[in-house]
């Protein structure tokens, strides 16, 4: 389904259906980015309440982890994103010219 790390190849390997006007779009980072907040926040915060550690200390642990967790949810996000648009025929919204 991928030609690199995050695009998409123009057919399907295995059944050779043309792929390349298809699109995930910025739907998979949103999802990301909510899961990774979900997990690295809370982190964050426990970790600061139980030793109030400085503030380089939170910076040096929590963006490495934070761009990681994005970093390796990102493809399989975007492949099940695109997977579910295409099984779903989705379609980038259009206003119908006949009713008015």
């Amino acid at each position: 389904m991928f030609s690199g790390f995050l695009k998409f190849a123009d057919t399907c390997e295995s059944c050779g259906l043309d792929i390349s006007a298809e699109d995930a779009g910025d739907g998979p980072a949103v999802f990301i980015i909510l899961i990774a907040g979900f997990i690295v926040v809370p982190l964050a915060l426990a970790l600061e309440l139980a030793l109030e550690p400085p503030l380089w200390l939170h910076t040096v642990m929590w963006l490495p982890l934070s761009v990681a967790l994005c970093v390796a949810l990102l493809r399989p996000f975007r492949g099940v994103m695109f997977t579910l648009q295409w099984h779903h025929s989705a379609r980038e919204a259009r206003l119908d010219e006949d009713a008015g």
